[in-house]
């Protein structure tokens, strides 16, 4: 929840200065950081995700290999 209360504010800060209204550079700086980092975070959950999803289909094969060399 908090990270997109900081999406919402950094896409405020933005529309600001594309109306005219010029933040300070440290703000603008800040935000451009946030948003960054909401992508990387974003691009490493579905990585983790993939990750998960590699693992569970390892395990589903490896008990099967299992389940067939217990016959």
């Amino acid at each position: 929840m908090k990270k997109i209360a900081v999406v919402f504010a950094s896409a405020g800060l933005m529309a600001l200065a594309a109306c005219g209204e010029t933040p300070k550079n440290e703000t603008a700086n800040a935000s451009n950081a946030v948003v960054e980092n909401v992508v990387e975070n974003a691009a490493n959950a579905m990585e983790n995700a993939a990750d998960n999803t590699q693992n569970a289909a390892n395990a589903v094969e490896n008990s099967a290999e299992n389940a067939a060399n217990a016959m």
